[in-house]
């Protein structure tokens, strides 16, 4: 019986290039989904933030629609170029293949540094508040993660450790063994935990009114989830396995931002 369940639970393994559905021979990728609702719905629920009055004092509605070609763009070079730094200098070697983002390939902790370049460059530009800024996107942040790593699960990538447990997976690429589904971990904790939690903060409590304070709550609750489920749930990228025998890429790339974190959180005035 748990066989059988396992089997009706494997996913395909493609390396972020799993196809969504097609239109007219057109092919939809997960990924290319995940980035398009992730960024709707954020705008969305950013301007839902900005109907509190303290915001209005800010930023304003056309402001953060402009600023989302900014975060697109800081978001997919700064993501690219991570993961090329970060995971995969191999592509040095043959340059061009940087371009071809459509082969998959994007780190998250690149992408935050992209889009917080966005976000320091918008501000200056257009007499922002850096941090009122930074606060509304950490605010909507959790849902592009969310569906993120849905799109990581349905491309059968970043795979668990091998586990007995009933809701194990079978990953084609990871061998025959079930797995954690550690990307479904990874999006309750680092989407929808994140996002309830800072959703209390903004209505519940008014952090919206300490400025930078959602920024920081943001950084220390995804480097501490990352780091755990990295530590004890997720496997290490197979090309580069543990440093020192016992640490992620991912985890030593989330340490400088919980540092952060605290610093915004606990330290700032």
């Amino acid at each position: 019986m748990f066989e059988q369940l396992i089997k009706l639970t494997e996913t395909p393994c493609s390396l972020g290039l799993t196809t969504g559905f097609s239109i007219f021979s057109l092919e939809i990728r997960w990924y290319g989904l995940a980035y398009i609702f992730g960024i709707i719905l954020g705008l969305i629920y950013i301007k839902n933030i900005i109907k509190i009055k303290i915001y209005k004092n800010f930023i304003n509605y056309t402001q953060i629609e402009k600023f989302f070609v900014w975060a697109i763009l800081g978001i997919i070079i700064g993501g690219r170029l991570g993961y090329i730094i970060f995971y995969q200098l191999s592509y040095l070697n043959d340059p061009i293949k940087i371009l071809y983002v459509w082969e998959g390939g994007m780190s998250f902790h690149g992408g935050l540094i992209g889009i917080t370049l966005s976000m320091l460059l918008f501000s200056i530009k257009n007499n922002i508040k850096f941090l009122a800024l930074t606060d509304l996107i950490c605010a909507a942040a959790p849902i592009g993660i969310f569906l993120g790593r849905i799109t990581n699960f349905l491309n059968g990538e970043l795979w668990g450790k091998t586990s007995n447990l009933p809701w194990a997976v079978i990953f084609k690429c990871a061998g025959p063994q079930p797995r954690h589904p550690s990307q479904l971990y990874e999006a309750f904790f680092e989407g929808i935990l994140i996002f309830i939690v800072l959703y209390y903060c903004i209505y519940k409590i008014n952090f919206i009114n300490q400025i930078g304070k959602i920024s920081g709550l943001f950084c220390i609750l995804y480097s501490l989830f990352r780091i755990f489920i990295e530590l004890f749930i997720r496997e290490p990228d197979r090309h580069i396995g543990l440093i020192y025998s016992y640490y992620s890429m991912g985890m030593i790339l989330s340490l400088p931002i919980l540092l952060l974190g605290i610093y915004l959180f606990i330290i700032k005035k």
